[in-house]
Parts: C-alpha cells; sequence; structure tokens
C-alpha cells in the first residue's frame, strides 16, 4: 500500500510498477474481512467498529486538504469505507440465513441495493466484487479461485486500450492494473484457517 501511495504521490520519484507491484493488497485487506466476520465474537460490533474507523480516516482526509489547499494537493484515500461497506453487505446476507419470509427478502434486496454504493469508494470497483466472491465461496476455495479468474478477466477487458507501441501499451496495463488483483491468490492459500500467535501484542478479536 506504501509503495502505490508512494507512486501516486511522487510519480517523478518513484517508478511506475510500484503501482501494479501493490495489487494484492486491497483484496487481502477484503479477504482477511470476511475471515474476520467468522471468526469476532460481534458481527454488528466488527461492523461499526469499521466505519468508526472510516468516518475516523475521513476527517484525517479533510483536515489534510484543508491545510494543503495551497499546494494543490487532495487526499481522497479511505480504504476503510471501502471494507464498512463490503461488510454490511455481506452481513446483512449472513444475517437473512437466519431470518424467513419478508424479513429475509428485505435484507437481501437492502444488501443488493448497496453494493453498488461500494462501488465508488475507494478500491471498490474491486473490492466489493472481490468480497462478494470470497464470501459466497468461503468454503469452497477452488470455487473461489475460479471467479477470481472471472473477475481478473472481466477487469483486463474493461481496462485494456490497445496503443500505437507494446511499450505504450504496458504502461498502460501497468497504471490500469486492476485487474492485478488476482496475484492475492497465492497469499490466499498460505491461510491455513488456523489461529496464530497469541501473544500480548495480538488483538483477541475484532
Amino acid at each position: 500500500m506504501l509503495m502505490d501511495h508512494l507512486y501516486t504521490f511522487f510519480p517523478l520519484a518513484f517508478p511506475l510498477w510500484f503501482h501494479p507491484f501493490s495489487r494484492f493488497v486491497t483484496p487481502l485487506f477484503a479477504f482477511l474481512m470476511v475471515v474476520g466476520l467468522f471468526h469476532t465474537r460481534n458481527k454488528l460490533k466488527y461492523n461499526i467498529r469499521l466505519f468508526g474507523w472510516a468516518i475516523f480516516m475521513q476527517a484525517g482526509d479533510f483536515i489534510i486538504n484543508k491545510i494543503l489547499i495551497s499546494k494543490q494537493v487532495a487526499i481522497h484515500n479511505n480504504i476503510f469505507m471501502a471494507l464498512a461497506v463490503g461488510l454490511t453487505v455481506i452481513n446483512l446476507f449472513e444475517h437473512s440465513k437466519k431470518s424467513k419470509g419478508f424479513k429475509k427478502l428485505g435484507l437481501i434486496i437492502l444488501a443488493i441495493l448497496i453494493i453498488p454504493l461500494g462501488v465508488f469508494t475507494e478500491g471498490g470497483i474491486v473490492m466489493i466484487p472481490f468480497t462478494l466472491v470470497t464470501y459466497f465461496f468461503r468454503e469452497k476455495r477452488n470455487r473461489a479461485i475460479i471467479g477470481y479468474v472471472i473477475l481478473c478477466v472481466i477487469f483486463f477487458i474493461t481496462s485494456y486500450i490497445p496503443y500505437a507501441t507494446v511499450s505504450e501499451t504496458i504502461k498502460m496495463l501497468m497504471f490500469n492494473s486492476e485487474f492485478l488483483f488476482i496475484t492475492v491468490v497465492p497469499f490466499i492459500f498460505l491461510y491455513n484457517g488456523e489461529r496464530g500467535l497469541n501473544t500480548k501484542f495480538r488483538v483477541e478479536s475484532l
């Protein structure tokens, strides 16, 4: 994430490859968020805490932009908002499993209506569909991988713009590199579903 932002704010000082090299970070956040939903003691508090940090980060953006406005610098980063919205969607789907009738239908419809809102958050265009695939195929990893590959192809097709030369086309793909979220897959396979070390530096639950 740091590498990505270094290139974004200092493009003359850092190479373009910093941007695509960090594409696995956002989906990794989303993957860990989905896993966390099924290990947290309180799903509602988990959701509220993410929205709390989203508000905190938004306030930070506002303060920084006001201070640096004379330098024509604007920061609009808020990955916590995308995480919070994504978690809200899957939380509604999860809650609908315990409901019946019109309440169940209402929760599902509400979740579907919220999905488009998440696309407009930072990283949401990748994070929201990735979160849904991860959630619905949480216990079927092979199917999840197939879903990731399909998303990768879709993002590649929608971002691909042929240029006059191969080098220019490669540069374009390095910048429009949402499809490279697929590089998160090796990290997903490293996760064995077991609890990590329990030390005083470890947060017990979200």
